[in-house]
């Protein structure tokens, strides 16, 4: 798919969900208080490096759904409407990621713009190639790279949406971060057979993943808990650790990307085959 970047240091990857920094059931409305103090937890953090993404919420979803960029081409629409769409998604969604930016100067950091769409390409909704030099130059020359979900070329379909939690998993072979912590706007992956709803599982499985409930129909399964689960089981087998935490907490994450113990679910690294953990 794409050659490794080499790194200085292996940076600690993050991801900001989309449901965490904006409001779901508000379009195009960010969570101004949660955002600005998550900023400031990880400028806060000069070592280890970060790589940080984050998801477009309800900047990017509503209208992705709306013009079809979560799925295929739909026959009785022309492909004019598709890359109307595109323009349209991707001019929400930047006006989030500038937000973030600000947001993370704000606090004190050195944050380095990298759209998606200039390093990364899919084919019918799913990751065909990633180029990450953009990233490891900026992390080399120690600013923090900063990318998001958004719309991209698609070798297939013209344009496709791709979503921050898939962006991750294919960076992590690229990278080999130290590991990969995922923020949201719960504590962890809620077990669907506890008897309490709010029970979390420490440790995250493939038959757990498998008892999780689909999210929307989309091409690529983005969206929902699971496939942020899915995409943390992926993460483990290339050998890194993996976290789904609460970025309601204070300092959880800035904790958490220190390599302190945070709660919350993991997917702990598995060796692959021929080769040990580069998680730590």
């Amino acid at each position: 798919m794409a050659s490794r970047a080499v790194v200085a240091r292996p940076p600690v990857l993050v991801t900001l969900g989309g449901s965490l920094i904006t409001r779901q059931r508000e379009k195009e409305t960010i969570r101004p208080k949660v955002l600005a103090r998550l900023a400031r937890e990880v400028a806060a953090v000069r070592d280890p490096p970060v790589v940080l993404l984050h998801g477009s919420g309800s900047f990017g979803r509503p209208a992705a759904e709306e013009w079809g960029l979560d799925r295929g081409p739909d026959d009785g629409h022309p492909a004019t409407r598709r890359t109307r769409g595109a323009a349209i998604v991707s001019s929400e969604v930047l006006r989030l990621h500038v937000t973030v930016l600000r947001e993370l100067v704000r606090g004190g950091g050195s944050p380095f713009s990298a759209p998606p769409a200039s390093f990364v390409r899919t084919r019918e909704g799913r990751l065909a190639s990633v180029h990450p030099a953009t990233i490891a130059a900026a992390l080399d020359a120690g600013a923090m790279p900063v990318s998001f979900g958004d719309v991209v070329p698609d070798e297939a379909w013209g344009f496709s949406i791709l979503d921050a939690e898939t962006l991750a998993a294919g960076l992590v072979p690229l990278l080999h971060p130290a590991r990969v912590v995922f923020a949201g706007d719960v504590p962890g992956i809620l077990d669907p057979s506890a008897a309490r709803r709010t029970t979390v599982v420490p440790e995250l499985s493939d038959a757990v993943v498998a008892s999780l409930a689909p999210g929307p129909p989309t091409a690529n399964g983005a969206g929902g808990v699971r496939a942020t689960a899915t995409a943390m089981r992926a993460i483990a087998r290339y050998g890194v650790d993996a976290v789904l935490i609460s970025g309601l907490t204070d300092g959880a994450l800035s904790r958490a990307i220190r390599g302190e113990s945070v709660y919350g679910s993991w997917a702990h690294a598995s060796p692959r085959e021929g080769s040990g953990p580069r998680g730590t």
